[in-house]
């Protein structure tokens, strides 16, 4: 037996999900209203990894379902990506403060 690789069967695929998605949620419910531009911004580095991740599958794809997918996943990760960005320059506008001029 060749112990340089993992395998993963469905049923610890899919407990590794749940488990991180019950984390995911009491970690990102406690997190206070001031901070979440920040997680925003965390969240945003980590869809860049995805894209990477993305874009290594779909340059090892071998066969055309396969390339299907990884462009798919290449197209949602970056426009994922860079809809986070929009939305976190946004949250920040509304921090900045007004430029509008007293009246007189």
């Amino acid at each position: 037996m060749d112990y340089t690789t993992t395998i993963l069967t469905g049923f610890v695929a899919l407990y590794i999900f749940m488990l991180a998605a019950f984390t995911g949620f009491e970690i990102i419910g406690r997190v206070p209203a001031i901070l979440h531009t920040p997680l925003m911004s965390g969240s945003n580095f980590i869809h860049g990894i995805v894209v990477v991740g993305a874009l290594w599958a779909l340059l090892n794809a071998s066969s055309l379902p396969e390339q299907i997918i990884g462009f798919l996943g290449v197209l949602l990760g970056a426009g994922n990506a860079a809809g986070g960005y929009v939305v976190t320059e946004r949250m920040l506008q509304m921090f900045k403060p007004s430029t509008k001029t007293p009246k007189e």
